[in-house]
């Protein structure tokens, strides 16, 4: 038998509505948010786009319990990870002896105040007390520590294993750091991850003169805000509706018992 107006679960049903449609424009909201920090990176060096997942969140009882239905769970939508997207960028060639881009699943290891830290942005230089450091002041790490450079050294070469050397000899070796699941990473702002244990890199290929561009893809993340306004626009147009219908339920059931 159909509900009446005037049975006490409609309202809630109503109310039941409501939330589900704004969980989903939480999510979006949030999957905007990724989409605008993707695209403000567009043109950060060695910057690895972010991906969000969803998945359903079901709540096993409604607020809605006045009748026994089977259809009282209801299915809300909840952001559930944020993955990182480690495809390789394009690489550019700069000359600059500096200037270094990594080939493979490895990281540069940099030492921060809060410790070491780990970025694929190659784009180096050399302060004034002869330290490699990233473009943020934090020293480049090799396996024997911070990498140092006497001003009257020149012929700077970093091979493809990452030793570095300079007319006064070797420097040491970069400390490449590799991931069993780099998706434990967390991203920790200034291009920098953090957490996870390293490991010794293996499959990694450094190459000097080189920086290694942004993977963001500029079109697909203007197809997806395009995507994710409209979704948004829908959602908002559906909860309007429900609005109406409120009221409309509201006003009906005031004219029932006058």
């Amino acid at each position: 038998m159909a509900r009446g107006l005037n049975e006490p679960g409609l309202p809630r049903q109503m109310e039941n509505a409501q939330l589900v449609s704004l969980s989903r424009q939480i999510g979006l909201q949030r999957q905007m948010d990724v989409v605008a920090n993707n695209l403000a990176n567009i043109t950060t060096t060695g910057f690895k786009a972010e991906n969000l997942l969803f998945e359903e969140y079901v709540m096993p009882v409604a607020k809605d319990r006045d009748f026994a239905y089977p259809d009282q769970p209801l299915s809300y939508t909840q952001d559930w990870a944020t993955i990182h997207d480690l495809a390789n960028g394009p690489i550019e060639m700069t000359g600059g002896e500096f200037d270094l881009a990594i080939q493979g699943d490895g990281f540069f290891t940099v030492q921060t105040d809060e410790g070491e830290k780990y970025t694929k942005s190659g784009a180096f230089l050399v302060d004034a007390t002869g330290t490699l450091v990233t473009l943020n002041g934090d020293p480049v790490l090799s396996d024997s520590g911070p990498i140092q450079f006497d001003p009257s050294e020149g012929e700077i070469s970093i091979s493809a294993t990452g030793f570095v050397s300079s007319s006064a000899g070797g420097k040491g070796m970069l400390k490449l750091a590799e991931f069993d699941n780099p998706q434990e990473l967390a991203r920790d702002g200034n291009n920098l991850f953090s957490g996870s244990t390293p490991q010794a890199a293996t499959g990694t290929v450094v190459v000097q003169g080189a920086l290694e561009r942004s993977n963001v893809s500029g079109v697909s993340e203007m197809a997806e805000m395009i995507r994710v306004t409209r979704s948004y626009e829908s959602v908002t147009s559906i909860m309007q509706k429900q609005d109406e219908l409120r009221r409309s339920a509201i006003q009906r059931l005031g004219n029932l018992q006058a």
